[in-house]
């Protein structure tokens, strides 16, 4: 049940940050009020890192911001690795 929930957690979090990185690139064409920064990176940094790099691809946006160009890629490392692990104890502990 436990590894249910994540995944639509991961899932939700994911298709948010995606579609906020797409809302975000709309309203800077239309030189609208923007999404800040922190609240894209703290969304990556709740799980919507995949979700963020796809954004960044798609729509072309963040992608000459270092902390972003850098920041996201790694973010999905570390969160790919903590499942990893995670789904390693899991099958131990089975």
């Amino acid at each position: 049940m436990f590894w249910e929930i994540l995944a639509v957690y991961a899932a939700v979090v994911n298709l948010a940050v995606f579609c906020m990185f797409g809302i975000d690139k709309s309203r800077a064409r239309r030189h609208q009020w923007r999404i800040p920064e922190r609240r894209l990176l703290a969304m990556a940094l709740l799980g919507g890192s995949l979700g963020a790099l796809m954004g960044m691809r798609v729509f072309r946006h963040k992608t000459r911001h270092k902390l972003f160009f850098i920041g996201i890629p790694l973010l999905v490392v570390l969160q790919a690795g903590a499942a990893a692990l995670c789904g390693i104890q899991w099958m131990n502990m089975r």
